[in-house]
Formats: C-alpha cells, sequence, structure tokens
C-alpha cells in the first residue's frame, strides 16, 4: 500500500499563528512573482506587491521582516543579500494553500465532456504520432483523466451531503433535488457507450511503447518521470478496464442516489398535500402509548384510536343452523339480523337478553405470559449472538438450535444485501434491533447443534444491537 511521504512540521505553520493573514498575504506575493518567472525579490519590492494580492492595511518595515524572518525561520523562503525567495517546501505550501482554498470554493461534477475528451485523445494516441506529438497528446490525457477523478471524488462527497442534509428550506431543498435528479440522469444515459468505447481504445494501445516515444518527445525529463507515467495509466485502467471497472461504482452510486432523491422528494410532496402523513400520526401515537400509567389505558386508547372494540354478536346463529352444511363458505349463507341496539344496550330488540359476552382476561393473560417468555427468549438468542467486533463464524460454538438458526436467518438477509465498496453486506432484523456486518469467507466452517450439522463458508461477522 503506497503511503505519503512524511510532510515538514513547519510547512503550514504560516497559515495557524497570529499573523496567518500577513504570512499568507506575502507568500501569495512570492507565489504570483514565481508564476511571472520573477524568482527573487526585495522588502520594498514585498511591500509594494502586497496591494496587489489583496491586502488593504498598512504594513510597517518592522512587520513585514518580522513576517520575512518568519517564513525563513519555517523553511519556506530563502534569503541572500536582502533578498527573498521560495525555496522547495515554500512553492510546495502556497501550492497547497491554493488547492485547499479550490478545493472550498468549487463544486465536483460529472462532466461528460471530460469523458469524451478522455476517449478523443485516446483514438488520436492509436495515430500514428511523432514523439513531441505523443507527448503533447498523452499529457492532456492524464490532465483530463485527472479532473474526472477529482470532479468525480467532489461530486460523491457533495452528493453524500445532499442526501444527509434536512435542515435546509424547504421548497430550496426541493428544487436543489429535483434538479440533482436530471442532472444524474443525464449523466448515466449514454454512460455504457463512453466507457465501453474508452475501455476498447485503451486495449489497443501498448503503455510501454507510448511511454518511451512521449519521453523522447519530452526532451529533458526526471528520472521517476517514466515511474508516474505508468501510475497515471494504472489508473486509467482502474477505472474502465477492471472487473469491475470503477466507473461502474460511479453508475451504482448515481442510480441509487436517484432513488433516494425521488423517495425524499415524495415525502416532501406528500407533506405538502396534508397537514400531516401517517408517519407522523403514529409516533404521535406512540408518544401517547408511552405515557399511560396501565394497562387500561393503553386498551382504551387503542380502542379511541382504532376502533376495533369486541365483537357482541359472535353468538348469533340462524334461526335453524341444521338446514346450512358445517363447510359452507359464510359469504354463501344467508345473513344474520343484528339489532343496531346491540352495540348501545347488549340486548336485541325482542325480548329476553343477548347471550352474555365471553370472558377474555384469562386469554389475555396467557397471552402476556407467551408473549413474555418468547421476548425472554429472544433476548437470551441476540445475547449469545452479538459480537464485540469481528469474528469467525466458526468461533460461536455451543449455541441451541433456536438460536443458531436466528443467526442463519441473519447471515441469509446480509447475504442478500448489496456490496459496499469495501465488500461489506449489511442487513438487519425486521424489528430493527440486530444489525450484522459481513464480509468474504475465509475458509470452510462446520458447526453442529441439536438437530444436526451443517457446513458452509467461515463468513467475517460482526453483529450489534442497535
Amino acid at each position: 500500500m503506497t503511503t505519503f511521504p512524511p510532510v515538514p512540521a513547519d510547512l503550514f505553520r504560516f497559515t495557524t499563528t497570529d499573523q496567518a493573514e500577513l504570512h499568507t498575504a506575502v507568500m501569495r506575493v512570492f507565489g504570483v512573482a514565481n508564476e511571472c518567472l520573477q524568482t527573487v525579490l526585495t522588502a520594498d519590492d514585498v511591500q509594494q506587491r502586497l496591494r496587489g494580492v489583496g491586502w488593504s492595511e498598512q504594513v510597517t518595515d518592522d512587520e513585514l521582516t518580522a513576517s520575512l524572518n518568519a517564513l525563513r525561520q519555517w523553511g519556506l523562503l530563502d534569503a541572500s543579500q536582502h533578498r527573498y525567495g521560495l525555496t522547495k517546501p515554500g512553492e510546495a505550501a502556497y501550492a497547497g494553500v491554493r488547492h485547499a482554498v479550490h478545493t472550498l470554493t468549487t463544486d465536483g461534477a460529472l462532466q461528460t465532456a471530460v469523458l469524451d475528451a478522455i476517449a478523443a485523445h485516446l483514438d488520436e494516441l492509436q495515430k500514428p504520432l511523432d514523439e513531441r506529438q505523443a507527448f503533447a497528446t498523452l499529457t492532456q490525457l492524464e490532465g483530463h483523466l485527472e479532473a474526472f477523478k477529482t470532479g468525480t471524488t467532489r461530486f460523491n462527497a457533495d452528493l453524500q451531503r445532499l442526501l444527509r442534509d434536512d435542515q435546509a428550506d424547504l421548497a430550496t431543498f426541493q428544487d436543489v433535488k429535483r434538479t440533482t435528479v436530471t442532472y444524474l440522469r443525464d449523466f448515466i444515459a449514454e454512460l455504457d457507450a463512453r466507457k465501453l468505447k474508452i475501455r476498447e481504445a485503451i486495449s489497443a494501445i501498448d503503455p510501454a511503447e507510448l511511454h518511451e516515444r512521449a519521453r523522447n518527445g519530452a526532451g529533458l525529463v526526471p528520472d521517476q518521470w517514466l515511474q508516474q507515467r505508468k501510475e497515471n495509466w494504472g489508473s486509467l485502467r482502474s477505472w474502465f478496464c477492471d472487473n469491475p471497472p470503477r466507473v461502474e461504482e460511479l453508475q451504482d452510486v448515481s442510480r441509487k442516489a436517484i432513488v433516494q432523491l425521488l423517495r425524499v422528494l415524495d415525502r416532501i410532496s406528500e407533506q405538502r398535500k396534508k397537514p400531516t402523513n401517517t408517519a407522523a400520526d403514529f409516533r404521535a401515537l406512540a408518544r401517547w402509548f408511552a405515557r399511560t400509567e396501565t394497562e387500561d389505558e393503553a386498551h382504551e386508547l387503542f380502542n379511541a384510536a382504532f376502533g376495533l372494540w369486541p365483537a357482541r354478536h359472535a353468538h348469533l346463529a340462524h334461526a335453524d343452523g341444521e338446514l346450512l352444511p358445517s363447510g359452507e363458505a359464510w359469504h354463501n349463507t344467508p345473513p344474520v339480523p343484528v339489532s343496531p341496539q346491540l352495540r348501545a344496550t347488549g340486548k336485541q330488540e325482542h325480548i329476553g337478553s343477548t347471550g352474555k359476552v365471553r370472558n377474555v382476561d384469562e386469554v389475555r393473560r396467557n397471552r402476556r405470559e407467551q408473549a413474555e417468555k418468547e421476548r425472554a427468549e429472544l433476548e437470551y438468542a441476540w445475547s449469545q449472538i452479538q459480537t464485540d467486533g469481528a469474528i469467525r463464524i466458526s468461533t460461536l460454538t455451543n449455541l441451541d438450535h433456536d438460536t443458531f438458526h436466528r443467526l442463519i436467518d441473519l447471515v441469509g438477509r446480509a447475504l442478500g444485501s448489496d456490496p459496499d465498496s469495501t465488500g461489506t453486506r449489511t442487513a438487519g432484523t425486521s424489528d430493527g434491533r440486530m444489525q450484522i456486518n459481513l464480509r468474504n469467507a475465509r475458509g470452510w466452517a462446520t458447526m453442529t447443534t441439536q438437530k444436526g450439522t451443517l457446513s458452509g463458508p467461515d463468513y467475517v461477522i460482526d453483529v450489534q444491537s442497535r
């Protein structure tokens, strides 16, 4: 794995001190001068050019001298006979600040024009170009590839922030998301054709021969130039030729984002149509249930919310039930009259009282005890399955059959989901209580319960309570 070389400790120290604004302005003076091929400046030159880079305050000679000395002490400037110039670390520090400001002030983009430019340059490189033309075209190709990677990375970060943003003004929020959906649809509409064209062009080019011709056309190049070209070509292949290519991951992200954005827009539209929605009603009802103090209050609230009162007509029957076959469907039998007074008084209109409503207290108690027993068994099962981190399935031994069944059900749910960029599959139980993160198998596992033995891939899992 390639890592960054160590960065000098004082490289960006000029941006964090009390005089950071003055130091940054002085660095910009030297950076602008460098772009004009002026490599050294005197203190008077710096004083005169500060206003040209946006510094409006008056700077005394002592303040400017202190700033120049500090930058020199940090290794960003060197001095000779009262003339100053940027060092190599100074050029890097200035370039780093410019890049950071550019990243903070610009948005990413998925530009089909950049893909077309990459395809065009690859087509050009297949022609018999001279060495100078090969160098120029390869440089342009790498520039477009870098623009595509940078724009894609920034756009994906902006997109994920947009999907998480629910604090913006509702109208603005809706307009931005609708525009983003249209933008994503347009981008992926012909992406398959573009990536296929680029892949075919890459396969038709011999990179070693191309890089050799480009190096001859470049003239004087550093020793690591050829290695950098190989790395850039490898990056190009990873985007369009690997199995799967990274551009397909970009397609998946775009499609999933479209679905998520459309769902959010549907919810916004639903909220605008009526003052409330079903989800909000159920959340409010759940809060009311949480505030009830007794079971009777909870039942009263349930009856008021849903109107599911106990049935009082179940005892009614036909006058001569023997005339009706016992297996006859209810919708094929004649109706039984039910008095409207039955709900209010508990009696039919004719003389005589109706049968008593069956006492269901015992049934309720038995069902409550059964529910508590099942809940305890479920809690025990989850406590056995839950892990403190990523482990192999084969390390979970001595599981009873019901607990093992719940584990296999979780693993099956995870295998039915799509993997993320790291290959991890995530799923949860239907009640949202537990979540499993599953990664690829590392061998084969055999697990035994009271009812048999199961062999299968030894997946790496992480089961956590949510």
